[in-house]
C-alpha cells in the first residue's frame, strides 16, 4: 500500500518536473523567435502587417471632412483661424542627392509632410498608403517624408526595399516649434497658401479618398 503511494507521488512529481521542463523550452523558443525576428528587423514588417488590418477599419484617419467643413464655412471660427495659421516655410531640407530645400522652395503647392523612421512599425503601416496617395497625387501635391532616423542610409535603403520611390528627405537645420511632436508618425498638411491645415498624430490610411477630395481642396 505504501509502496502504490509513494510510486503514485512520484509519478506526480516527474509530472510536474516534466510540465515544467516543456513550459521553459517553450518559452526559451519564444525567446529565440522574438531575438530573431528583433535581430533581423522582421518584427517591424510583422507589426507593420498587423497594423495595417487596425488601417484598413479607417477609424484611424483624420476627420477631413469636417475640416473641410470648418475651413469652407464663413461663420466658422475656426474657418478664421486655420485662414491665420501661416506654416513655418523655414524648415530646412536635405534630399537624398545631398541637395538643401525649405518648405519655402515648395510653396505655391499643397504640401504632404510625414515624420517618420524606419524603426517605428506605426510609419511602416501607413507607408503603402502614402505610396500609394504618392502615386496618384505626386504631380499635385509636394511629398515630404521627413525620416527621423539617425542615420538617413537607413531611411533611403528602406525606400530602395520597399520600391516605392517616395521623396525622401532629412532634417538639415533646426526643427521649428511648430513640428516638434512627442508622436510619431506625425503628419503635416500645408494648403497652397501657405497655411497649416492638418497635424495627424499617429498612423493613418491615406489612399482613402477622402484624404485625396481634402488635398484637391486645399490647392
Amino acid at each position: 500500500m505504501e509502496s502504490t503511494k509513494a510510486i503514485t507521488m512520484n509519478n506526480k512529481i516527474e509530472n510536474k518536473e516534466n510540465t515544467s521542463q516543456k513550459a521553459w523550452i517553450k518559452y526559451a523558443i519564444y525567446a529565440v523567435i522574438a531575438i530573431v525576428l528583433y535581430t533581423t528587423g522582421y518584427y517591424k514588417d510583422i507589426m507593420g502587417f498587423a497594423q495595417r488590418g487596425m488601417l484598413a477599419t479607417g477609424l484611424l484617419n483624420p476627420n477631413v471632412e469636417e475640416i473641410t467643413s470648418e475651413r469652407n464655412s464663413e461663420n466658422s471660427n475656426s474657418a478664421a483661424i486655420a485662414a491665420e495659421n501661416p506654416a513655418d516655410l523655414s524648415l530646412k531640407l536635405m534630399d537624398r542627392n545631398g541637395k538643401i530645400v525649405t518648405l519655402e522652395d515648395l510653396k505655391g503647392k499643397v504640401i504632404f509632410m510625414n515624420f517618420w523612421a524606419t524603426w517605428c512599425p506605426p510609419c511602416i503601416a501607413e507607408m503603402p498608403s502614402i505610396d500609394k496617395l504618392h502615386e496618384d497625387m505626386g504631380k499635385d501635391v509636394e511629398f515630404v517624408m521627413l525620416s527621423l532616423d539617425d542615420d538617413f542610409e537607413k531611411a533611403k535603403q528602406f525606400d530602395d526595399k520597399k520600391g516605392y520611390d517616395l521623396p525622401i528627405y532629412t532634417l538639415a537645420g533646426e526643427l521649428p516649434a511648430m513640428y516638434q511632436s512627442s508622436a510619431i508618425p506625425t503628419t503635416y498638411i500645408i494648403d497652397a497658401k501657405g497655411n497649416l491645415a492638418l497635424t495627424h498624430k499617429g498612423m493613418a490610411d491615406y489612399s482613402d479618398p477622402e484624404i485625396k477630395k481634402f488635398l484637391e481642396s486645399l490647392k
